[in-house]
């Protein structure tokens, strides 16, 4: 059975206008994505779906197969599941169905080969999902905080036993944005990657950055750089 790589890009992305594009040396931020999906031998196809005809013309001249997403799953308050179901929906009609769904976002250009392979290695019979994570900076048993009623501060979580250093915390973990993969029959079967059996591929910091403002792109000029 085949596996298809998407990328969902959006044109109307506020914290960094038009990000998907933007030049990072010299290379559109999305072709990192579509770069490296040629790369696997696994990847069939390499999709991207998106609202903004600007990212179609750059994407599409990058290798890349345009899915042209409808205006009402395009918003800013848009569930990305539901741009999920509708490329699952026009690639079943337009290329028959396919047994791995591997989501690549644009906005984590500093993904390895090695990283997607792993992830994709690990997608078995018994997983519904696979994410990708990293280890967390901040601990809600420990040292992450929110107001109470009384407007003082409280951690997250309370622990019945005394927590006194972050090594005695339960561990935690960051999500990340460098690969999603499921099977396309359980994203279009229900409504949240939790509905499912969720597995979880640990990615080292420095390959885990998720672009989201200027800051970070910054961060993602001074690792490349």
């Amino acid at each position: 059975m085949k596996t298809f790589c998407f990328i969902f890009a959006r044109g109307g992305s506020k914290g960094l206008p038009k990000k998907n594009i933007k030049s990072l040396f010299n290379k559109p931020l999305i072709k990192y994505s579509i770069d490296i999906a040629k790369e696997i031998n696994e990847i069939d196809k390499c999709f991207v779906s998106t609202d903004c005809e600007e990212i179609a013309k750059v994407s599409k001249s990058n290798g890349a197969e345009i899915i042209n997403r409808p205006k009402d799953i395009s918003h800013d308050r848009s569930p990305e599941w539901l741009a999920w179901k509708h490329a699952i929906i026009w690639t079943y009609d337009n290329y028959g169905k396919f047994s791995k769904f591997i989501s690549l976002p644009a906005t984590a250009p500093l993904r390895s080969k090695e990283d997607i392979i792993k992830c994709l290695n690990a997608f078995k019979s018994r997983e519904d999902v696979i994410i990708t994570m990293t280890e967390a900076s901040r601990n809600p048993w420990f040292n992450m905080v929110i107001k109470n009623e009384k407007e003082g501060i409280d951690l997250i979580l309370k622990s019945k036993k005394k927590i006194s250093r972050r090594q005695d915390a339960p561990e935690v973990f960051d999500l990340t944005t460098v690969a999603y993969v499921l099977n396309p029959e359980f994203i279009l079967k229900n409504n949240s990657i939790w509905d499912g059996n969720v597995k979880g591929i640990l990615i080292p910091k420095e390959r885990a950055l998720d672009i989201d403002n200027e800051f970070d792109f910054k961060i993602a000029e001074m690792i490349l750089g």
